[in-house]
């Protein structure tokens, strides 16, 4: 009998990665993991349409997932007694949710979808699966994700951007 249903189901990710390769920010997907990759991390990814005005990540949240904005652009915000505060505006080629995805501590601020957005998700499971079928893939994009961490705690207007 075959499980074949169980198996991850192998996306199109060209559109994203030419997001990534057209993103010039210093925190880039681009500058840390290679290229080959994507063709693996499409097995494992989710995507997902969201419409303006959606909220992908809720502060205080649990949730860890991870995710890599193929187009639109997502707002980040955190609130307080005091108000909404705008931490960072993320476009396309971006990646969103690295800080709760290490951390497993609750989301630090909201992100919502400014426009129709696409995104791709990767959950913490299928990032523990993958960690098991493909190590070195994996690796490199926890080593990935840890260069933009580093990078983005470093400038301090985006420190606090780290959902």
């Amino acid at each position: 009998m075959s499980l074949s249903f169980l198996k991850p189901k192998k996306q199109d990710l060209s559109a994203l990665v030419a997001a990534i390769e057209a993103n010039t920010r210093d925190d880039t997907l681009k500058r840390f993991l290679p290229e080959e990759a994507w063709p693996v991390l499409a097995s494992y990814l989710i995507p997902e349409d969201v419409q303006r005005g959606h909220v992908l990540i809720s502060q205080g949240a649990l949730d860890r997932t991870l995710y890599f904005i193929e187009k639109g652009s997502l707002r980040v915000h955190y609130g307080d007694q005091a108000g909404q505060v705008h931490i960072a505006t993320l476009g396309a080629g971006a990646v969103v949710g690295e800080g709760a995805f290490f951390s497993h501590i609750e989301r630090n601020a909201t992100v919502q979808a400014l426009e129709p957005s696409r995104v791709w998700g990767l959950t913490p499971d299928r990032f523990d699966r993958m960690s098991k079928e493909h190590t070195a893939v994996a690796l490199s994009l926890a080593m990935t994700l840890g260069a933009i961490l580093s990078t983005r705690m470093l400038d301090i207007s985006k420190r606090v951007a780290v959902t």
